[in-house]
Parts: C-alpha cells; structure tokens; sequence
C-alpha cells in the first residue's frame, strides 16, 4: 500500500516536498513513479526513480524544478518541488510496479500499485 503526502495551498515560486511511503512491503526491486492529474486533463507523467540503483528520469517540462530521491532506510519516496507554477495544481500520485520497461515508465496503465493522490494548488 502507498501512502502519499504533502501536498498543500503555496505561492508561485514557492516549494513543496510531496512524501510516498509503502506500507507493508519494501519498494526494493520497483520502480517508483509520481504522476500528476489536473482537472479536466489526463493523468501526467512527472519523474521516476528505480529503487535499485537510484536512476531517475523526468519529464523534459518539469527538468531542473522537481527532483525525485529516496530515502532506503525510512522506505519513502519524495518529491522536491521548487519554484512552483499555477499550472502546476494538480493531484500528484506516486505508484509502483514491479515489472516494468523503460519505454512505457510515463504509461499509468503499467503500474499496479498506486497511492490516493495528494492534491498540489499554487496560486498565482
């Protein structure tokens, strides 16, 4: 199970750290995702890490503002985001899956395992 937090009401320009932990089960082996879904618009690829070995990759839009690390011990995922934009709002998601290729990490439909979302607005 994966519980996602963090989010909140900020200011343009300001920052946010978004938190995904699992429960019950280790993320060792998985690839890590956070997605983000803004109203009236499909759910959005955002940034990956693999657990093992702690490769990430982003979307080309959201390069050099968001980073995604994680924290082996405490089995947590986070989600440094800087210098915020309006059109950033959005419910954020992080998910997990197991099996996956590198051609289909921004895909939502490869990842079996998701958290409830935390929504992000950012006021202009």
């Amino acid at each position: 199970q994966l519980q996602a937090s963090g989010g909140g009401l900020v200011q343009a320009g300001g920052s946010l750290r978004l938190s995904c932990a699992a429960s019950g089960s280790t993320f060792r082996g998985y690839n890590i995702t956070w997605f983000r879904q803004a109203p009236g618009k499909e759910r959005e690829f955002v940034c990956n890490i693999r657990w093992s070995g702690g490769i990430t990759t982003y979307a080309d839009s959201l390069k050099g503002r968001f980073t995604i690390s994680r924290d082996i011990a405490k089995n947590t995922m986070y989600l440094q985001m800087n210098s915020l934009k309006p059109e950033d709002t959005a419910v954020y998601f992080c998910a997990a899956s197991s099996r996956i290729i590198f051609s289909q990490i921004g895909v939502p439909s490869s990842y079996a395992y998701w958290g409830q979302g935390t929504l992000v607005t950012v006021s202009s």
